[in-house]
């Protein structure tokens, strides 16, 4: 089992920073891959972000050259770097692990294995 928890969530303007953190606890994730989702008020939940564990990033078109993946094996935790936000990036924020130690960073939900309980990110415009 792994255990995860998101930090980092709070309220910023438009065209600010935020950095939204996960750390894993009960196993390494190391050789698991690592992506961010979010979820806003009535939308269904969606990829943002992944790493695999050989460190190949993806992202969604929507947050490519503002958003940056990162992973700290040694910390067992991932990042999630959000520049230039916007009102439309106001969601719930989710870290989910991979385990099947894929080559391409996975998009779809059904490929993570575990979850985190979210953390709330409000840009205001």
């Amino acid at each position: 089992q792994v255990q995860l928890v998101e930090s980092g969530g709070g309220l910023v303007q438009a065209g600010g920073s935020l950095r939204v953190s996960c750390a894993a606890s009960g196993r390494t994730i190391s050789y698991y891959g690592m992506g961010w989702f979010r979820q806003a008020p009535g939308k269904e939940r969606e990829f943002v972000s992944a790493i695999t564990w050989g460190g190949g990033t993806r992202y969604a078109d929507s947050v490519k050259g503002r958003f940056t993946i990162s992973r700290d094996n040694a910390k067992n935790t991932i990042s999630l770097q959000m520049n230039s936000l916007r009102a439309e990036d106001t969601a719930i924020y989710y870290c989910a692990a991979d385990t099947h130690r894929t080559l391409i960073a996975p998009v779809a939900i059904r490929e993570y294995d575990y979850w985190g309980q979210g953390t709330q990110v409000t840009v205001s415009s």
